[in-house]
C-alpha cells in the first residue's frame, strides 16, 4: 500500500506532462543550430561556474542514485549512510585530482583526453567501448526503473503500461541529447539538481521537525523500527549474509568511490569550463550540492524507517527504491492538505526529471564518444556539420536497443547493473586516466591493455557475484552460480586494471617508454598546469 492519494496521483501525471513538455521545449531553444562541434560538445563553455557546478552535481547524482542509495540507508542505516558519504568523496577525488588535468588534456570525449599522448585509432575506438560499457548498465537501470517507479507512483500494475512508460520516456531521453546538445541538457540538470534539493530539503525539514529536531531521537526510533535493533546503526548490516562482511564492505566503497569519479558523462562537463579557475569552482560548486544531497537523503531515509518500519519498506520493494517516495510520504501522516500534495507531488516530479535527465546524459556521452571517437577520427577532414549529424544519429543508435533491452529485464534485480558500471570506471578508466594524465613512461600498449584488460576483468567476475545468483534478491534467484563471496569485482578487478596497464608499459620496451617519457614532458606544461589550451 502506498498511500498515495487520487489527488497526488493525478496531480503527479500533469506535472509529468508539464515538465516533458518544457523540458522539451528548452532543449529545441537552446540547443545548437548551426554546424559549431564547440557549441554542440561543450556550449562553447558558455556556463557560469555556478551553472556548470550545477550541471555536474546533475549528471552525477542519478535516479539510480536517489532511489537505491535512499533505499540502502532506510534499509541498512549505517552502511547507507557511508555510501552516501562515499559519493561526495568520489566527487572530491575528482576535484582534487583529475578535474583540471582533464580539462586540459581534453577536449570533447574521453577518447580527446586518452589521445592526447598516445593518438591512434585504437585509442579512441576502446576509449569508446569502455564509455559504452561503463553507461549502457546505469541507462539500462534508469529506464527499466522508470517503468516500474512511475507506475508505482499513478497507482498502475500492467506491465504492458510499464513498457510503455520505459518506451516513451526513452524516447524523450533521446531527443533530449540529439536535439540538445550539451548546453540543452545542461539546462535540464540544472532544473533537475534544484528541484531535487529544494523539494528534498523541505521533506527533510518537516521530518526533522517531527522528530523535534532531535537527530538521536530521529535514529533511536529507526532503530527500533527496523526490527534488527542497534545492529541498524552499526557496521556490517547491508552485508551480513557474506562470509567477508567487512572487505566487502570496503571493496564496495571502493568501486563507488574510484568509479564513480570516472564515468564519462560526469568527466564530459570537465570540458565545458572555459578556464582552469573556473573548472576549480564549478568542481566547488557541485561538491557542495552533492553534499546537501547526502544530508537531505539521509534524513529521509532514516526518517521513513523510522515513520512507517523498515518491514513495510522491504514489502514495497525488496531493494528500498520506493523508501524515498514512502519517506516523502509518511511525513504528512494520513490526512494530507492541498499544499503538502503539492509538495509530494513537486517530490515526485523531481525524480521523474532526474530519470530524464540522467539518462540524456549517458546517451549524450555515449553518441559524442561514437561520432567523435570512432566515426570523425577514420576521416579527419569530416564537415563539423556531418559529425553533428552523426552524433545524433549515435543517440539514436545508443536509445534504441536501450529502450529495447530494458523492457527484457525490467522484471530483473538492477543490483548488478550499477554495479558493473561503477566497477568498470574504477577498473579500466581510473586507472587509464591517472597513468596517462601523471605517468611519463606509460605506453600505447599499456593503456589498451588497461582499458581492455580491467574492462573484461569486471565482465568475467561479475557473473560470480552474489548480486548475481544465489540469493533470494539476485537478479537470478533460481540460479545458483555464486562463486565470488563479494558484491563487487574491485577486490580483484581494480588492482587488475592498473597491473594490465603496468604490464603493457614494460612489454613495450624501454626504447618505446622513453619515447613517451618525451612526448609526455612534451606536454607535461599543458596537461598539469593548462600552460596551454587547445584550440
Amino acid at each position: 500500500m502506498t498511500g498515495f492519494s487520487d489527488s497526488a496521483q493525478a496531480m503527479s501525471l500533469v506535472a509529468f506532462s508539464a515538465v516533458a513538455t518544457v523540458t522539451l521545449l528548452l532543449c529545441v531553444m537552446t540547443g545548437p543550430d548551426g554546424d559549431d562541434l564547440d557549441e554542440f560538445y561543450t556550449g562553447y563553455s558558455s556556463l557560469s561556474a555556478m551553472r556548470n557546478g550545477l550541471a555536474i552535481a546533475g549528471d552525477y547524482i542519478s535516479a539510480a542514485t536517489v532511489l537505491g542509495t535512499g533505499g540502502v540507508i532506510a534499509l541498512c542505516g549505517y552502511d547507507g549512510i557511508v555510501l552516501a558519504l562515499s559519493t561526495v568523496l568520489s566527487l572530491m577525488l575528482l576535484m582534487f585530482l583529475l578535474a583540471e588535468p582533464l580539462r586540459n588534456a581534453g577536449r570533447f570525449t574521453m577518447g580527446d583526453a586518452l589521445a592526447r599522448r598516445m593518438p591512434g585509432r585504437a585509442v579512441r575506438v576502446a576509449a569508446c567501448l569502455v564509455t559504452l560499457a561503463a553507461l549502457l548498465p546505469l541507462m539500462l537501470v534508469q529506464l527499466a526503473g522508470a517503468g516500474q517507479l512511475l507506475a508505482f507512483i499513478l497507482g498502475f500494475s500492467g506491465d504492458s503500461l510499464k513498457t510503455g512508460f520505459i518506451i516513451g520516456l526513452g524516447i524523450l531521453m533521446i531527443s533530449y541529447a540529439a536535439i540538445g546538445g550539451m548546453k540543452g541538457t545542461a539546462l535540464i540538470q540544472i532544473l533537475k539538481i534544484v528541484m531535487l534539493l529544494g523539494s528534498g530539503a523541505v521533506v527533510a525539514v518537516l521530518v526533522m521537525n517531527r522528530f523535534s529536531w532531535d537527530p538521536g531521537a530521529l535514529f533511536d526510533t529507526a532503530a527500533r523500527q527496523s526490527g534488527v535493533g542497534p545492529d541498524f546503526l552499526n557496521s556490517g548490516l547491508e552485508f551480513a549474509g557474506g562470509p567477508y562482511p567487512r572487505l566487502d564492505m570496503i571493496t564496495s566503497q571502493l568501486a563507488v568511490v574510484i568509479g564513480g569519479a570516472c564515468l564519462p558523462h560526469v568527466t564530459m562537463r570537465m570540458y565545458t569550463a572555459s578556464s582552469a579557475r573556473q573548472v576549480r569552482r564549478s568542481m566547488s560548486w557541485a561538491v557542495s550540492a552533492v553534499a546537501v544531497f547526502v544530508l537531505v537523503i539521509t534524513v529521509v531515509g532514516v526518517g521513513a524507517t523510522a515513520m512507517i518500519g523498515r518491514a513495510v519498506i522491504a514489502e514495497a520493494d525488496p531493494q528500498g527504491n520506493t523508501a524515498y517516495l514512502l519517506g516523502s510520504r509518511a511525513v504528512f501522516g494520513p490526512d494530507v492538505s492541498t499544499g503538502e500534495t503539492f509538495v509530494f507531488t513537486t517530490v515526485t516530479t523531481a525524480l521523474f526529471l532526474t530519470l530524464l535527465a540522467s539518462v540524456a546524459g549517458m546517451i549524450l556521452a555515449c553518441a559524442n564518444s561514437l561520432a567523435h571517437d570512432v566515426f570523425a577520427a577514420r576521416t579527419p577532414s569530416m564537415p563539423a556539420q556531418r559529425e553533428i549529424l552523426l552524433a545524433r544519429v549515435s543517440a539514436l543508435a545508443v536509445g534504441v536497443p536501450t529502450i529495447f533491452l530494458a523492457t527484457l529485464i525490467q522484471h530483473r534485480s538492477l543490483q548488478p547493473l550499477v554495479i558493473l558500471s561503477f566497477c568498470v570506471g574504477a577498473s579500466a578508466l581510473a586507472p587509464a586516466l591517472v597513468y596517462t594524465l601523471f605517468w611519463r613512461r606509460y605506453t600505447r600498449t599499456g593503456l589498451l591493455c588497461t582499458l581492455i584488460g580491467g574492462t573484461v576483468t569486471v565482465l568475467l567476475l561479475m557473473p560470480g557475484t552474489n548480486l548475481v545468483s544465489g540469493s533470494p534478491v539476485s537478479a537470478f534467484p533460481e540460479a545458483d552460480f555464486n562463486w565470488l563471496p563479494f558484491t563487487t569485482t574491485g577486490l580483484v578487478s581494480i588492482p587488475a586494471g592498473f597491473l594490465f596497464g603496468w604490464l603493457g608499459t614494460v612489454v613495450s620496451g624501454r626504447r618505446k617508454a622513453e619515447e613517451q617519457r618525451k612526448q609526455y614532458e612534451a606536454v607535461e606544461g599543458w596537461i598539469l598546469a593548462g600552460a596551454v589550451r587547445r584550440g
